[in-house]
């Protein structure tokens, strides 16, 4: 049974920092693509960030670029999203997902696999 397993989300003020890890198992995530995605109350869930297999390639949703950074430890089997420079505008639940193809993946649709969530809020 695969299960991916975010940790580390909380409660931060603006301009703080929190690094969100997920760990996969079931699966080995060397083979495939991670993304993570965060929907915040009344809105529609949204793409954050992707790495491809190996971690050589990244995407960043715009208002992300700069502050967060994804990364990956395939021995691990783990993938971490950094966030930095906090706003309260990032409050919400932040997902990961898997999906099992070679590429940078950033539709939330394309994935096969995705965790529980953890919640982020950061406070002004």
């Amino acid at each position: 049974q695969v299960q991916l397993v975010e940790s580390g989300g909380g409660l931060v003020q603006a301009g703080g920092s929190l690094r969100l890890s997920c760990a996969a198992s079931g699966l080995s995530i060397s083979t495939y693509a991670m993304g993570w995605f965060r929907q915040a109350p009344g809105k529609e869930r949204e793409f954050v960030a992707a790495i491809n297999w190996s971690g050589s390639r990244t995407n960043y949703f715009d208002s992300v670029k700069g502050r967060f950074t994804v990364s990956r430890d395939n021995a691990k089997n783990t993938v971490y999203l950094q966030m930095n420079s906090l706003k309260p505008e990032d409050t919400a639940v932040y997902y990961c997902a898997a999906v099992g193809v070679w590429g940078v993946i950033t539709r939330s649709n394309d994935y096969e696999y995705w965790g529980q969530g953890t919640q982020v809020t950061v406070s002004s």
